[in-house]
């Protein structure tokens, strides 16, 4: 790690223009939060010597405490170390003065590693993989909006082309991505700075939407961190051009949501896809995780759909699953098995709106996954279309019944520290209380004089 640390001492000597940093951890819901420091700090925070709370960790969606948190009153409100990543240092030329951000995870002060971080906890299942020499090998997909920054409710933006405002679905068009061509640029620029590995770029289904898929890579922390600085990544490009980006599961009602598709595969020690055995239809360690995947998909769907908006995603028809189904080229269930040739086998999870948490996902994804392979767990038979008339176990319907799934599920314990659990699901209930308390202007409209 010296050597690391001495090369990012190195690059930012080189870089005059950047005179401050951002040292940030990832809380739960997946928001970066942390620190503006001199770039003369640069050394301290490179060398774990920075101190953060780790409340900051599980604070909820609109950056307050979690009423109880044993994080604050328990303890004081402790501070943790902030312990490098070692991913880089990664420059932002999105603000308005050049800087870079440094990406950290909270250890306690033995160095020990906390567990109630969303990347520990990824790391922690990765570990599991490691043990028995195997290796994920992951990708993502992400969708995203782009609105007119200036409007209350979204709106498609304008075209830096025609001037006219975008205001229907235009999915795989190339002209769209063609008029969006400056803004598109600008975030593959940023993304190589960065070192996130862009593949292709398209205009999805709805006004404004597009999808920009990352390259698998045999290291998921890695893809959990490209994911989680992609988001951002975009989220500032597009304000310099003058849109703001949505990952929002459902930013319209009547239009396509915003998902967040997972793919992955799994190499044993020799570099061995062990999902291939030749065949169309994969081995049946892929199968086993499989099986694992729809055994732990009710418990840990409040990780794929997190907040009150991802649940208007999850609807019939919409190509967001609602049961717990699995089936061979088939985009209307929960998990694909996509085509093509038999060494590229690998399962797309399609549950996961764009609003989560990559880390939470992956663990999500990956711990379930292991569960099947070890426990040699049975998918059932796979489904065609979207299953109808089928007896299928179904998602929660609400979030409501998700927390609950959440907090009560023995699958879950298996993956995730009862520190971060606990956490989540206490984050969770305070926004859903928050909710709760707020009427809309809608129900107002509708039954003000009417009941």
């Amino acid at each position: 790690m010296s050597d690391a640390i001495a090369d990012v001492l190195k690059w930012l000597d080189s870089r005059k223009d950047i005179q401050s940093l951002r040292a940030a951890v990832c809380d739960l819901n997946g928001i970066m939060r942390g620190k503006r420091i001199p770039v003369e700090q640069a050394r301290k925070a490179l060398e774990g010597k920075l101190r953060m709370p780790y409340s900051a960790i599980g604070l909820d969606i609109w950056g307050e405490d979690i009423e109880g948190n044993a994080q604050v009153f328990s303890t004081g409100d402790a501070d943790g170390l902030c312990h490098w990543t070692g991913r880089g240092i990664l420059p932002v030329n999105w603000t308005a003065h050049p800087t870079a951000l440094l990406p950290v995870w909270l250890a306690d002060d033995s160095g020990a590693p906390y567990l109630g971080d969303p990347r520990r906890a990824l790391a922690r299942i990765l570990d599991r993989y490691a043990a028995l020499g195997l290796t994920p090998v992951t990708a993502t997909e992400l969708e995203f909006y782009l609105v007119d920054p200036t409007s209350q409710r979204p709106v498609g933006p304008v075209s830096p082309v025609t001037g006219r405002r975008l205001d229907s679905d235009a999915a795989l068009s190339i002209d769209e991505v063609d008029d969006f061509e400056a803004f598109i640029h600008d975030i593959y620029e940023a993304c190589r700075m960065q070192d996130i590995p862009v593949d292709t770029a398209i205009a999805e289904n709805g006004v404004g939407q597009f999808e920009i898929n990352l390259n698998h890579v045999p290291d998921a922390l890695r893809a959990a961190d490209d994911a989680v600085l992609f988001k951002r990544t975009v989220k500032g490009i597009a304000r310099k051009h003058g849109f703001a980006a949505c990952f929002m599961a459902k930013p319209y009602g009547e239009r396509a949501g915003n998902g967040f598709h997972v793919h992955f595969s799994v190499l044993d020690r020799q570099g061995r896809n062990i999902f291939d055995d030749g065949s169309d239809q994969g081995s049946d360690t892929m199968r086993h995780a499989v099986g694992g995947l729809l055994a732990a998909m009710a418990q840990s769907t409040l990780v794929f759909a997190p907040h009150f908006n991802s649940y208007r995603r999850l609807r019939p028809r919409s190509y967001a699953p609602t049961a717990v189904a699995w089936g061979y080229e088939n985009r209307m269930v929960a998990i694909r098995i996509p085509g093509g040739p038999s060494a590229a086998r690998r399962i797309e999870h399609r549950v996961s709106g764009a609003d989560a948490n990559p880390y939470l996902v992956l663990a999500a994804i990956l711990g379930a996954a292991l569960i099947g392979i070890e426990r040699q767990l049975s998918p059932g038979e796979p489904t065609g279309g979207e299953g109808q008339g089928l007896a299928l176990a179904k998602l929660p319907p609400d979030w409501a019944s998700a927390i609950a799934a959440f907090e009560t599920g023995p699958r879950v314990a298996e993956i995730f520290p009862d520190v971060l659990r606990d956490a989540f699901v206490a984050c969770k209930r305070q926004e859903l209380n928050t909710f709760a308390l707020n009427v809309s202007d809608f129900e107002i409209e509708t039954y003000l004089e009417s009941v």
